[in-house]
């Protein structure tokens, strides 16, 4: 098994790529040791090495975030678990269900603005999010309210030293043009 790495925007993060589907559907985010330990065995497996910090699932990578090691001594650890469990065929997800998030998940909005909603949520999904998975995150929708799109960033993007100009600059100028009813775009945890 080959695991290709790439580096990302935050330089805290960097994202694996194993070759094969990690999460058929969905995210998973997992931010401490605890949640990991019963949603994944593979995010618990990644939890023990010492220095990671975060640790998150797309479709075909996963990302981890560390706090102190450099990569150079972390990165074989990582790499030596990913493949230890992608080799013992062990599931990724305990269940299905829990730690998966979906961009549906604690939404807010006046249902007045309902199609100004699907058009914010088609923008993303379509320009934003793709872009975003190659950086080894994800940008989610939260909510819509008095002309402000609230978005929740995971993965390489929380946390991130440019996740503020990738806000700022690059999503809210975009949702402004096709949606001039946006004022502005902020971060929720």
């Amino acid at each position: 098994m080959f695991i290709q790495t790439e580096s990302t925007p935050n330089p805290a993060t960097l994202k694996f790529l194993p070759g094969k589907e990690v999460l058929r559907e969905g995210t998973a985010d997992f931010r401490n040791a605890e949640a990991a330990a019963t949603a994944s065995p593979l995010a618990g497996r990644l939890f023990e090495i010492p220095g990671v910090t975060g640790v998150f699932f797309g479709y075909d990578f996963i990302t981890v975030t560390k706090d102190g090691p450099d990569w150079q001594h972390l990165k074989p650890a990582i790499l030596g678990a990913i493949m230890e469990h992608f080799m013992s065929g062990a599931p990724v997800m305990a269940s299905t269900d829990p730690a998966v998030e979906t961009s549906q998940t604690g939404e807010f909005y006046d249902k007045a603005d309902e199609e100004l909603v699907l058009t914010i949520k088609e923008l993303l999904d379509t320009r934003v999010r793709p872009a975003v998975a190659q950086d080894g995150g994800d940008i989610t929708f939260r909510g819509f309210e008095n002309g402000t799109v609230f978005l929740h960033m995971k993965g390489a993007c929380a946390g991130c030293p440019s996740s503020t100009a990738t806000l700022k600059h690059g999503i809210q100028n975009l949702l402004r043009h096709f949606v001039p009813e946006v004022q502005q775009v902020e971060q929720v945890a």
